[in-house]
Parts: C-alpha cells; structure tokens; sequence
C-alpha cells in the first residue's frame, strides 16, 4: 500500500467530502432534543481468550469484594448483549489480539478479530501486542488477505477486521513517506498544515461515529515504549511518539472538522492497589495518570489499557474539569460501561452526565449459543494439536513471583531454554524475561481430559505463546552485571518497572534492593564459580531480549550470535525429556537489604 493510499485511510472519515461542516446546525435545530443519549461498551486487552481463561487470569474481584470466575467469549457476548441498547457503541483499548492461546495464535489470531467483529465491536486503539507480527502483519488483519507463509486459514480468505483499528502516535520515520502522502491532500490545507508540522500516520489517528444524530471522534494511541516491549524488526520503519503530543494533535484534527465530542483509547494504564472493587479509583497515578490529566481539555473521556487493572476515577484534565479515566482489568473479564448525554446544538458531551461502570465477565449467565459454536468450531479445528500430550508435572507451575522476583515458571523455562541452547549456541546460562511467562501450568486436568498431572501443547503454548527464536551471545562478566542492573528502576534506559529476569538453575546472584542503581547485583557464580568481569559467558534469551528488549540494552552489546530453536519447541522438548515436573525452588537470587 503506497502512503498516498494510507494518508487517505488515516484520514478517512474525516476529511470525507462535506465534512468541514460538521458544526452547521439541522433547519429545525430548535425542534431537536437538547440532549442525546450515547453508550459505549468498552474491551481492553482480551489476548485471544475466546475459551474462559484458567487459573488466576480467569478471577476477578467483584463489586462485593468476592472472587468470581471471569471471562469467555460466548459470556463476553451475553453480557455485551444485556448491556447494549440502541444507542451503543462498542470500542476497546488495544491487545485484542497477540499473546494469545492457541486456539486463536494458531490461526494468527483471525479468529480472535472475527469474534469481535461478531460482538459489534467498531472502533479499537492499537496495543503493543497488535504488533507482535510486525506492522506488516497488523495491515493485513485490518484489511485482509491470506497469510503469506501459512496461507489461509480453515475459514478460507481473511476479510480483514470488521472494525476501525486507530492509532495516533504510530507514525513513518522515512521522511520520504511524509513528502508524498502530504502531497495527496490536495485542498485541505488547515490539515496539511497539522500534519507538516507532525508527521505522517502510520495508522488511522481517530474514528468517528455518528449516534444519534451526533459524531463522536475516538481517538487511538499506544503506549510509546512498544518499541522496547515487541520485536524491534517488524516495526523498523515506524516510530511511536509521545502518546500526550500525538492525542493532542488528533483531537486538533477533529475540530477542524467540526467534532466536539472526542474520546481517546489509550493503551497506557496505571497499577492499582490490589483487591479493590473494579468501580473503585485504585489507580496509583503513573503513566496512564500522565496522559489523563494532560491530554487537551477538548478530550472529554479516557478509556485505558495495556497494565490489566480495573478501576473508574475521575481526573482533572488541563482546564481544571473533570474526566473519567478507567480501565477494564484484563482477557475479557469486564466490560467497561461509559452512559453520557450529548448536547445536540454544541455537540460536545455533557461532562457531568457521564458516569463508568465496570461489569464483571461472570460466567453465571447463560453462555451466548452462536458464539459458544463459534469458539467450538476453532477449539475442534486446532484439537488435534492443542490436546497433544507433552509432558507431565507433579503440582502446579506458577508464574506468580516469589520475594526475589523468581517464579517457578520461570526458572523452568530458563532451564529448558539452557539445555536447547547448550549444543551448537554453546550456552553456558540463560535467562528468561518474565513477561514473556503468560500463564500457569496447572496439576488438575481439563476439559480435553488429558488427566492430572499431564501437560498438553496447547497449555504448553498458553505460557510461551510469541514464537520467539532462542538465541545465543557472547557477555563479558561486566556486561552481563549490566544486564541484571538493567532489572531495576532509576537506571538510564528508563525502566517504568523492575523485571527480574528467570535464571537458569546453574547461575545465582545477590542483588540488594536498597543500593543505588549501578551497585545493586553481586556475587555472580556459575556452577558455583565466581564470575570475573573480563571473562567471556555464552547466555541464551530469546530473540526479544537479545534485542533490546524490556529496555535490557547492554544484551545489544553481545557478540557471535547464534540462533537455534523457537522457545515453545524448547519448552516442550524439555517437558518430553523429564518425567513429573516438581515447581523448582525460587532460591536462585539472593535478596539483601
């Protein structure tokens, strides 16, 4: 697709012919009703989980205080159904798809984007998992297509997403891109102007929707670190700028065209206080806090996701006014319920009419049958892989951290990820990044009734779902210190967040959570033997911490790259080749004050 033809769809919708005059009031304006209902029903982060999630990822606090079990689609869909009514508008916050099971990776998560299609979905901002495959790939989701190496699916072609996919802040580094696409905006030069002094949209910045005879501007961004959090090759022409800036400069383009009510959705979010009811302001002012109080004042609501959290608050925006900003948890668990009123002469929201509501996913109800089909459908499609007996465990795998940062989990799969390595990358350690542990290994059987104890690909695949390649570099001892310090908060890379990487059993370390960035970790020993900085070390990771990412830069710094097999075939290889798994020992870390 040139940039002449991607200007026109980042702009479609709003410089359509006629729609400067947005603002122009109907002949009988005086008749028409001063207020108009508008409802959004609102998704953040599902990640593919069409069967009901296991395991903690399918709990959720209720507004009563109790944990319930959460989340499905066909439940999505009941509830979504319940809570629409004419006057609905179903959006979503990003990491729809990526990090998904099986049954929805398998098929590069066509199936997932169908579903959401199905629930009536129409606009969504983009996540940092939407580009897991690359930019490439994320077109061909929007607009459809085969897949160029697995072809299509059992469904046949892909028609692409039924739904707008929006994303402000995602725009082309070629400057090339920007002459020739600004070049085909021919008479709208307020626009050009905007964009000259921006750059050029990777994606569509904003979607409107018109409800009751009113349009509604939504307006998406991405979390701005997503190059240091996906795989930096498949998004090598693009660059993802401040999420505040890029808000900012979309809401100036909806008013230009005359649209007053704007949403922004936001794949950006803030921790919480944990055990609170999802309709409580839980939120611990962060990165998503940042955006909600400093996008422009035009903007009236911010819908958030990307830290799977649940909460309803309200902020100031920079006017000094109030604006709700909330979440809605994670994997299809709530549904973020926003009522407000649109005034029908300004055509700008009603601030003091909008009230959120987060609805727990419970699956007391009645599972949607057309959509429990549809999930049947895939669920027998991918059977014969998914129900494939890999290994087996003696209790539950958990990917829960212990005090030093380790889980089980984890720790497992650094030591599958080292024997797959050892013979022809030469791997002396490895080391595991825990985001990339999705989900836990449970003793209890399934539904496929595989039995206790016995692990399937497809719960295999549920916790390392990327497809990452295992890779081998060269550190030296201080390179590899630098690595582990890169764990930490406070350092030059901008770490939002501590990430304990997952050692391998042969490698331990000291790390003192009190001491200044730089003089943290000590003590390092492999088999037992201490580790000198000028000494060369052979440490295994995946492709996306070989990279860079998870903003570990000094793994950039390794040398005589190798690359071997991709981490699920390690992690199941090593679950085939050792019999009744017992969760190993967190002790591989030592914490000091």
């Amino acid at each position: 697709m040139t940039s002449r033809s991607f200007l026109r769809l980042a702009l479609a919708g709003a410089v359509a012919s006629g729609a400067v005059m947005l603002t122009t009031l109907p002949a009988d304006a005086s008749k028409a009703p001063r207020t108009v209902p508008v409802r959004l029903l609102a998704l953040n982060d599902f990640h593919g989980n069409l069967e009901p999630p296991t395991g903690s990822s399918g709990r959720m606090v209720d507004e009563q205080g109790n944990t319930v079990d959460a989340g499905g689609a066909a439940y999505i869909a009941t509830h979504m159904k319940a809570l629409a009514d004419k006057n609905t508008i179903a959006v979503a916050q990003g990491d729809l798809i990526g990090a998904t099971p099986l049954i929805s990776a398998a098929y590069h998560d066509e199936p997932s984007v169908e579903f959401l299609g199905k629930l009536g979905l129409k606009v969504a901002a983009v996540g940092n998992h939407e580009f897991d495959e690359g930019y490439t790939e994320l077109r061909r989701i929007m607009k459809g297509g085969c897949h160029p190496v697995d072809g299509c699916s059992p469904a046949g072609k892909w028609k692409g997403a039924q739904y707008d996919y929006v994303g402000a802040n995602v725009l082309f580094k070629n400057p090339n891109e920007k002459t020739d696409a600004l070049a085909a905006l021919g008479r709208q030069p307020q626009i050009k102007k905007l964009l000259s002094d921006w750059g050029v949209p990777a994606l569509p910045p904003v979607s409107i929707k018109w409800m009751n005879g009113v349009p509604i501007g939504f307006i998406g961004a991405v979390t701005q670190t997503t190059p240091s959090i996906v795989t930096s090759e498949g998004i090598k022409d693009l660059e993802f700028v401040d999420e505040v800036k890029a808000a900012n400069v979309a809401s100036k383009l909806l008013k230009l065209v005359g649209v007053k009510a704007q949403v922004v959705l936001v794949h950006e979010g803030d921790q919480v206080n944990a055990g609170q009811s999802p309709d409580a302001c839980a939120a611990v002012p962060g990165a998503g806090s940042r955006i909600a109080t400093q996008v422009d004042a035009e903007v009236d609501l911010i819908l958030s996701g990307h830290s799977h959290q649940a909460y309803v608050c309200k902020v100031k925006d920079p006017a000094g006014h109030d604006r709700v900003f909330s979440q809605g948890g994670s994997f299809g668990r709530v549904i973020t319920q926003v009522d407000m009123n649109v005034n029908t002469r300004t055509r700008d929201i009603d601030r003091a009419s909008v009230v959120a509501d987060n609805h727990v996913v419970t699956r007391t109800v009645t599972a949607d049958p057309e959509i429990s089909a549809f999930v049947q459908t895939w669920k027998d499609r991918v059977a014969p892989v998914a129900n494939r007996a890999v290994g087996t465990i003696s209790a539950d795998l958990t990917n829960t951290a212990a005090p030093s940062g380790e889980s089980p989990l984890g720790n497992l799969i650094a030591d599958a990820q080292l024997a797959a390595t050892k013979t022809g990358g030469n791997a002396q350690i490895a080391l595991m990044n825990p985001g990339g542990v999705r989900a836990t290994l449970t003793y209890a059987g399934s539904p496929a009734n595989e039995g206790d104890g016995v692990v399937t690909y497809g719960e295999a695949f549920a916790v390392q779902p990327f497809n990452n390649l295992m890779q081998v570099v060269t550190l030296t001892g201080a390179q590899l210190k630098t690595v582990l310090e890169q764990q930490f908060t406070g350092g030059p890379n901008n770490q939002a967040f501590t990430k304990i990487l997952q050692p391998s059993a042969n490698f331990t370390y000291t790390y003192s959570a009190s001491a200044a960035w730089g003089a943290k970790v000590s003590d390092m020993k492999i088999d037992g033997v201490a580790v000198t900085d000028t000494q060369s070390i052979r440490v295994a990771a995946n492709n996306f911490l070989v990279g860079g990412g998870d903003a570990f830069l000094a793994f950039q710094e390794g040398t005589d790259l190798w690359s071997g097999p991709l981490d699920i075939d390690a992690f199941v290889d090593y679950l085939g080749q050792n019999t009744s798994i017992a969760p190993p020992a967190t002790n591989r870390i030592t914490v000091v004050g």
